[in-house]
């Protein structure tokens, strides 16, 4: 499963979320699907598969849990995440809580970002491209590394 794209929405008055086709064909869904909502970073939200999720909660155990960064992070992320189901057409339901973590309004923009989505306020997101955007060449030299012939970051 690859995410990708930007998908500007609007809440209903539920704040109900309408999902895209081309992320609900990307994520399978079936007419149970289950979403997983959490914090996410710089002032989004998270969604993420059962399958995405559970990966990470592996990914934590893994660690020490002595480290109190750790421990921090994780009372915070699962003491707010919510399981949620995706009804017939479409549509996520936002819980309230986390829509004011959020600080979300009736515009928001939807990410594929590889194997989750981040929800963003849309004067969020637009605030962080004009930051991050002009950097682009500077972060992508970063997050890839210099290329070694086979293709992968040298060590």
């Amino acid at each position: 499963m690859l995410l990708t794209g930007s998908y500007r929405r609007t809440l209903d008055d539920k704040s109900r979320l309408a999902i895209p086709k081309q992320l609900r064909d990307a994520l399978g869904f079936t007419e149970q699907t289950v979403l997983y909502l959490a914090p996410g970073t710089d002032g989004s939200l998270a969604i993420y598969t059962h399958e995405v999720f559970d990966g990470l909660g592996q990914r934590l155990a893994a660690a020490s849990p002595a480290a109190q960064e750790l421990r921090s992070f994780s009372r915070l992320f699962y003491a707010q995440a919510q399981m949620a189901e995706v009804d017939k057409q479409g549509r996520l339901r936002i819980p309230p809580e986390l829509a004011a973590l959020a600080k979300l309004t009736s515009e928001v923009v939807l990410l594929g970002v590889r194997d989750h989505m981040e929800l963003w306020d849309a004067a969020a997101w637009s605030a962080y491209l004009g930051d991050n955007q002009p950097q682009y060449d500077r972060l992508a030299e970063n997050a890839l590394g210099p290329q070694s012939p086979t293709g992968s970051p040298k060590s």
